[in-house]
């Protein structure tokens, strides 16, 4: 900015000054000529007393002073009779008698009784102890032949006052756009950086695993937006870190109770050696239970970890869905029977699916499962399959106890049970409704459910058909 500034103010000044010195050259030339048409007779026919006179007389009226020098510069006549004899080594005298022009124009600055060559530039002082002094020279001819030089020379100090003047307010104006160009730009700084500062932090601050730190909202535009951004990802992350420990938490007390379990069987065995045969007999039949209930939950586990990692792939094939449940309805008869419960099947249509069978068929049986374990002795559990539009809806409801509101959004968390106690009498992972989840979303579905504390559970499951 400091840089353009000093440009315009440059421009600006020299368009003024030559705006001013070519209106004063062009008066003290036209006046130059004039004179020198009216003298050059007299100068010629050296008549040295009408000519000194003529120079006063022109002088006095013009305020300025008059001389004449021959071909050699030597001063002839002086309207101030001080430089009489001496010799004008002008560059306005020179170019007349050495160039051969007729007519020259300068400006210089008068230091120490010295002539010297001025010039104006920007930043350049004003002293008023200098006197500046315009020379305007014409060519005195006769015949077509030049004899001399006319030297009109006047003061400008007025001129080049104003024009000093005017860099000085130039000047001024500088430092004050300056300053004030500083003070906006570092507000507009501060303003702009604060947000970015505080981004930064944040950063630095989730680098360092502190996923709760969030950064003001401020402003408009990108950085709003940005800020915006930073934070959902942070509070994603949170949740993300929290899941991920409650995770780690969760499976490894599901893996604590089994093996504490089987160690507290296998130390009776081991220290009652007299122990009864069918006692012993029953210990060892329930540490196979739990190792059943292991095998399960890691393969419930690899499952999850599969499905997370992105490596479990989608083998599709043509199937009916509403074979699919019917199988798995016929393989839940025993256990239902088991409790008196009765499974109700609705299938208004085959629904042929272009999908992955083994996992839709453990989709199905997952949630038939569910419905079986979390019903009363002598329930019902209501299986119905429709197909609407592009796609097939599959509720699987129960007359259970229901879900709380409270619970409902967590259901299909991993390990999560509405009651824990109850849960693992039933032999449930709490991985079974995640399972489902996961699976349901590979094939570009949904899964909801609807539940009231006394009134069951409903299991809604949405998923698009693909011919094949």
């Amino acid at each position: 900015m400091g840089v353009s500034y000093y440009a315009v103010a440059t421009s600006l000044i020299g368009l003024v000054g030559d705006y001013l010195f070519d209106d004063r050259m062009r008066q003290d030339r036209a006046t130059s000529d004039q004179l020198a048409v009216e003298i050059a007779p007299l100068f010629v026919q050296a008549q040295s007393r009408q000519l000194q006179e003529r120079l006063e007389t022109a002088g006095g009226e013009l305020g300025a002073r008059l001389m004449v020098t021959d071909l050699s510069g030597k001063v002839q006549s002086d309207s101030f009779s001080e430089l009489n004899g001496s010799r004008m080594a002008l560059p306005e005298v020179i170019s007349i008698l050495a160039l051969g022009q007729t007519a020259d124009y300068g400006v210089h600055a008068l230091s120490d009784g010295e002539n010297a060559l001025g010039f104006l530039s920007f930043l350049r002082p004003y002293d008023p102890t200098v006197e500046w002094v315009a020379y305007c020279t014409s060519a005195l001819t006769v015949g077509g032949q030049t004899v001399g030089v006319l030297i009109y020379s006047s003061s400008i100090r007025d001129m080049m006052q104003s024009l000093f003047s005017l860099q000085d307010q130039m000047i001024m104006y500088f430092l004050i756009a300056a300053a004030a160009a500083l003070v906006i730009a570092l507000v507009f700084s501060r303003v702009i950086t604060r947000p970015i500062v505080s981004l930064t932090r944040g950063i630095q601050r989730m680098g360092r695993g502190d996923f709760s730190v969030r950064v003001a909202v401020r402003g408009s535009g990108e950085m709003r937006r940005l800020s915006e951004t930073f934070n959902t990802m942070s509070e994603k992350l949170e949740m993300l870190d929290k899941s991920r420990n409650q995770f780690v938490s969760n499976a490894s007390h599901e893996l604590k109770t089994p093996l504490a379990t089987m160690k507290i069987l296998l130390e009776s065995i081991i220290y009652q050696p007299e122990m009864d045969a069918d006692m012993r007999t029953e210990f060892l039949s329930d540490i196979n239970k739990e190792i059943d209930r292991l095998n399960l939950i890691i393969s419930d586990l690899l499952t999850l970890v599969s499905m997370d990692s992105k490596t479990m792939r989608l083998n599709r094939t043509t199937f009916s869905l509403s074979q699919v449940v019917t199988d798995t309805a016929h393989r839940l008869s025993l256990v239902a029977e088991k409790r008196r419960q009765e499974i109700k099947l609705q299938l208004n249509d085959k629904c042929e699916m272009y999908a992955d069978c083994p996992k839709l068929t453990q989709v199905v049986y997952n949630l038939m499962e569910n419905a079986l374990k979390y019903t009363q002795e002598g329930g019902t559990v209501r299986v119905r399959l429709i197909r609407s539009g592009r796609d097939a809806i599959l509720t699987v409801s129960d007359n259970g106890p229901g879900i709380p509101k409270e619970d409902q959004s967590h259901i299909f968390d991993r390990f999560y049970r509405v009651d824990k106690a109850r849960g693992r009498e039933t032999g449930g992972t709490g991985l079974g409704l995640s399972i489902v989840h996961q699976m349901v979303l590979m094939h570009g579905g949904t899964v909801s459910v609807d539940s009231e504390e006394g009134n069951g559970s409903t299991f809604t499951v949405e998923l698009p058909i693909h011919q094949g």
